[in-house]
C-alpha cells in the first residue's frame, strides 16, 4: 500500500499575493517570525507562520504563503504546492503593493487563480492590504484611496507600510474583527 500524506498549513489569516508584494515583511513586523526577506521574486519557498499578539492577550496565527503568479492554478511556478496551504486558513488577506500598475487587475488575477484551484476558496472571508504606502506622499495616497473606494466597494481594505508601521495597528484590529 502506498500512502501520500500531505501537510497543509493551518492558520487564522493567510497572506495571499504576487511575489515581492511585501507578505514576508508584513509577517515579520506583526509577529516575531523571522522569514527570509529579499528584493527578488520567490524568496519565500515554503509557508512561514507567526503569532500576532495584540492587547488584552488576544492572538491569532498568520501564515505567509509563497507568492502566487498567473497560471498557478495549473501548476505554474509551483502553484499547486503553494495553493494547497491557502485552503486551511480562516480568512485571506490579499497583499497588493500600492505601486502596482493596476490594483484591481492584480486582485482579480489572484482571486481568479484561487477560484480555478478550488472554487470554495472564494467563499472565505477576506480583506485587502495595500502595502508599501511609504512609497507614496500624502497627496498620492489620498488619490489612491479615492481609486480604492471606487474600485473595491464593500471589500474591507487597509493601507499601510511595514517599513514605517503606518496602518499596521488598524490592520491587526481589523483582522481581529473579521476573525471574530
Amino acid at each position: 500500500m502506498n500512502l501520500t500524506l500531505e501537510l497543509k498549513v493551518l492558520a487564522d489569516v493567510g497572506l495571499v499575493g504576487f511575489p515581492n508584494a511585501g507578505k514576508s515583511t508584513l509577517l515579520s513586523v506583526v509577529t516575531s517570525a523571522k522569514p527570509k526577506i529579499a528584493n527578488y521574486e520567490f524568496t519565500t519557498l515554503k509557508p512561514n507562520l507567526g503569532i500576532v499578539s495584540m492587547t488584552d492577550y488576544r492572538t491569532f496565527v498568520m501564515a505567509d504563503i509563497p507568492g502566487i503568479i498567473e497560471g498557478a492554478s495549473e501548476g505554474k511556478g509551483l502553484g499547486h504546492y503553494f495553493l494547497r496551504h491557502i485552503e486551511r486558513n480562516s480568512i485571506l488577506l490579499y497583499v497588493i503593493p500600492v505601486d502596482a500598475k493596476d490594483l484591481k487587475k492584480e486582485f482579480e488575477i489572484l482571486n481568479n487563480e484561487l477560484k480555478k484551484y478550488n472554487p470554495e476558496l472564494i467563499d472565505k472571508d477576506f480583506a485587502i492590504f495595500f502595502s508599501k504606502s511609504d512609497l507614496m506622499d500624502k497627496e498620492l495616497l489620498s488619490e489612491l484611496e479615492a481609486i480604492i473606494k471606487k474600485d473595491f466597494k464593500k471589500i474591507p481594505y487597509f493601507i499601510g507600510s511595514s517599513i514605517n508601521m503606518n496602518g499596521i495597528k488598524s490592520l491587526k484590529e481589523g483582522l481581529w474583527k473579521i476573525l471574530n
